[in-house]
Formats: structure tokens, sequence, C-alpha cells
């Protein structure tokens, strides 16, 4: 599977206002082109009446990073929307900045601070997270090991999912892959060897960043 990547958790949005101009950013969690031009044209038909409805959109399928100006001056807009999510390494997310001119005209670099804050705004509201290739697990126990397998996943760093109380205990859990191993030693070495997870496939899941 890949590796981890960072994309914003909600689908959000931030404004402000300079020098009489409101700028509202737009950011929305994605995974292909279409979804992308979908929330882009919804934003246009949402703010017809505005003056520029700015995007810029990068995907990991295919590598794939697009940009639109909508009519500012060339480089002012839609380059630093997709600067501040290629710096912020941002993946699968498309950003639109919309705005309100007020009649003051901002100048070229006005315009690139303007139009890189609304990218800003957006991320921070749909919150930057980390999504981290995990390993879908399980482990079956008895009632009596219950107490001691369900500490030694916790403390290896693991996330439990689900736990199934029937005529034993199946819990299920995910972890980094490279931390598997090392749980089902110390499993092994608590359940004189009768216990080990096993695997189920691996996901994608996502984690705070600090």
């Amino acid at each position: 599977m890949s590796k981890d990547y960072k994309t914003v958790r909600y689908e959000a949005s931030g404004e402000f206002v300079e020098k009489r101009s409101r700028f509202i950013g737009y950011c929305k969690p994605v995974k292909t082109e279409s979804e992308a031009v979908d929330f882009i044209n919804q934003k246009r038909s949402q703010h017809w009446n505005a003056t520029h409805n700015v995007y810029a959109y990068s995907l990991r399928e295919g590598n794939i990073k697009r940009y639109s100006d909508d009519g500012e001056p060339s480089g002012t807009a839609g380059m630093p929307v997709l600067d501040v999510i290629l710096k912020n390494e941002v993946y699968d997310v498309c950003v639109v900045v919309t705005r309100y001119f007020g009649g003051v005209l901002l100048g070229t670099g006005g315009l690139v601070r303007a139009y890189s804050q609304g990218a800003k705004t957006a991320l921070e509201a749909g919150q930057v997270a980390l999504m981290q290739s995990c390993l879908i697990c399980s482990a079956r126990c008895s009632y009596n090991q219950y107490g001691k397998v369900n500490s030694l996943i916790a403390e290896l760093g693991a996330a439990v999912d689900d736990t199934v109380f029937e005529g034993d205990v199946l819990i299920k859990f995910h972890i980094k892959p490279e931390l598997l191993p090392k749980l089902n030693k110390q499993l092994a070495d608590a359940t004189s060897g009768e216990i080990c997870a096993e695997e189920h496939g691996e996901e994608f899941f996502c984690t705070e960043i600090d």
C-alpha cells in the first residue's frame, strides 16, 4: 500500500476581509477529479454573483494537480492556492477561494497574499490530518485472557475497532505494520504461544497531527 499522507478531515470554510474585498476559503476531501470538479461547480453555483471563484486541487491517484485564476491576473490566485496545498503536503483535497470585490485594488502582491491566506484558512477549518497505512487484525482469546491481551494491544500502539463477546472474545484492531511482529511476540510470551494476531488486509486510518 502507498505511504502515509496528509489530507483534510472535513469539508469546511473560513472567511476574512482584505481592503473591503471578502474572501471565503472552502476545502473538501476528494478522491477523484470528478469529485473535485463537482465541488468547484457547486461553489460557482452557490456564489454565482462573486467576482472570482479561484480553485486548486491535488490528488494522489495519478499525482494530478490543477488550478485556475478564474479571471484574476495570471499567477496571482490559483497558483498561490496550489502552493499552500503543496507546501503543507496535503493530498486528495480541493480548495476554492471565492472573492467578492470591495472596490479597492490589492495589487499583484496583495492578491497573492490574500489567496494564499484564503487557502490556509480553508485548510485550517478542514483540519489537516495524517492518514496512516495500518494492518487490519484480530485476536481471539478466552475471557480469562482478555484483560491481558487487550492491554498488550493498547500498549503496542494499536487501536481497538470492535470487541465481540461470544463463547470466547474476538478483538478487532488496526496497527502499524512494523509493530505487529513485536505484538505477536508479546502475545505469545503472555499466553504460552496460544494467541497470535491474524491479518485481514490493510487500510488507511486518520490520525490527528500534533
